[in-house]
């Protein structure tokens, strides 16, 4: 039996608990993993809050991510005391997930923690960040440099924005955070941002193309703020879109795209094969400034993630929240 955050569903009321549980038979995967850190991300909030029908099957335990070492293995590539970090692959929606002491998985969808990252580092980046490292990777494959000009991030006091906002910087980029929040101004820009956008800029009535201002941009929100957004991309400039924090929809045309040649590149991180995987993991490890990457992260307890959720859907999360399972195991 082990701790784990717990989400039934019984006809239309879903309930979530801490609870002692065992890895079912039925779990399907070849190894098993003793967690050390887990995190909680936006799309933890939406299933834990039963916001979003983000959870596939019950019961579940969600935790999209986790950090942690191999204590069973039945797979060629990992053995007993191996470090290492799993995102996305439907975990904490159709399969058991990392808010628990333990998490049964596939092999294949794991990485092995990269040499200069600790567990709780891994964490502190998390789904988040190797998400704005994708991000990052995707701007520079269609040849946006710091030469380029200005990168635009949205949602930037958040998880993907703040990690972007450092990767960034820490390349050369200069870099224009968005935000919806004044008040995160000072540590927006101790990540490495060079000036601070209101949201509400974003948030007008989308026009086909505005003035051009962004050589490219990392979007989290969606919706009206990337309608607009991309209006404002120069010629050739690449919008990296991960996420639909404001809205699915996008009230756009197609001017950008016919009469600027804007770039608009959807990141999926949850199915993202494993040796684009492997290599943004390498690129963290190396690109990261550890000391902003601490700086982004705040620690919640096991016993407190229930009550912290809601704050993701009320905006109120800034950076980085890791959870200490079993921290130990770091030693």
């Amino acid at each position: 039996m082990f701790d784990a955050i717990v989400i039934n569903k019984d006809t239309d009321e879903q309930t979530v608990s801490r609870s002692q549980v065992t890895l079912p038979e039925m779990e399907e995967g070849d190894v098993v993993v003793d967690i050390a850190w887990s995190t909680l991300n936006y799309k933890d909030a939406l299933a834990i809050t039963g916001s979003s029908p983000v959870v596939r099957s019950f019961p579940m335990i969600p935790g999209i991510d986790f950090a942690g070492v191999v204590s069973e293995s039945r797979h060629s590539d990992f053995a007993p005391g191996d470090r290492v970090v799993l995102n996305g692959w439907g975990v904490g929606e159709k399969h058991w997930g990392g808010l628990a002491k333990r998490a049964k998985v596939k092999g294949d969808w794991l990485v092995r923690l990269p040499d200069g990252l600790t567990m709780r580092q891994a964490m502190a980046i998390g789904t988040a960040g190797y998400t704005a490292m994708l991000c990052v990777m995707a701007l520079e494959d269609e040849g946006v440099t710091p030469a380029s000009g200005e990168i635009l991030v949205t949602g930037a006091s958040g998880g993907v924005g703040s990690v972007a906002t450092s990767l960034l910087a820490n390349k050369g980029f200069t870099v224009a955070a968005a935000t919806g929040r004044p008040e995160e101004t000072d540590y927006l820009k101790s990540l490495g941002a060079s000036s601070i956008v209101d949201r509400a800029d974003l948030s007008g009535p989308p026009r086909a193309l505005n003035k051009e201002r962004w050589a490219g941009a990392v979007d989290v929100v969606g919706g009206v703020v990337l309608a607009n957004l991309l209006s404002m991309i120069k010629y050739g400039g690449t919008v990296a879109a991960c996420g639909l924090a404001g809205s699915m929809d996008l009230p756009t045309s197609v001017a950008p795209f016919i009469l600027r040649g804007v770039t608009l590149k959807g990141i999926d991180s949850v199915m993202c094969p494993k040796e684009k995987r492997l290599a943004a993991w390498e690129r963290l490890a190396t690109d990261l400034d550890p000391t902003k990457l601490e700086a982004m992260s705040t620690e919640v307890a096991f016993e407190d993630v229930l009550s912290t959720a809601p704050l993701f859907l009320e905006g109120k999360v800034r950076g980085r929240i890791i959870v200490p399972i079993n921290p130990e195991l770091e030693n």
